[in-house]
């Protein structure tokens, strides 16, 4: 199933790279934004260090297909996190276009669990077979 493959190795490389940009930009600038949000949840500040396992490292995973089932697991338990401290009173709202207000957050959350239950695919690293490809 040649077609599958390539919609998943579609699928994994384009989560991979949205969500890296995300995590270079806290590479270059810090996660001083993070660690306030974190903090005023009351939760340890040390914690806003694991946006950088989930928008450095997991993407790296998803793009390159090792292991890209826990990668994959990894972006949307950090989406649920930026959900829950960032963007819940944005649950129910609507953009000015008529969409949902969250849809980007939405899809990066659906594309990632998408991908942890069909695995990776023959086009990756890991190949298309294994518990966590």
């Amino acid at each position: 199933m040649q077609g599958s493959d390539l919609g998943k190795l579609v699928l994994r490389v384009v989560l991979g790279v949205l969500i890296l940009f995300h995590g270079v930009s806290k590479l270059i600038h810090g996660p001083g934004y993070i660690i306030g949000v974190v903090t005023a949840a009351g939760l340890p500040a040390f914690l806003a260090y694991g946006v950088y396992v989930g928008e450095v490292i997991a993407p790296i995973l998803l793009i390159l297909g090792y292991w890209a089932r826990v990668g994959a697991l990894i972006v949307a338990i950090n989406m649920v996190v930026a959900l829950a401290l960032v963007h819940l009173s944005q649950l129910t709202a609507l953009a000015d276009t008529g969409g949902w207000a969250l849809e980007l957050q939405g899809m990066y959350l659906g594309a990632a669990l998408a991908i942890a239950l069909l695995g990776a695919g023959r086009f990756s690293l890991g190949g298309g077979n294994g518990r966590w490809n």
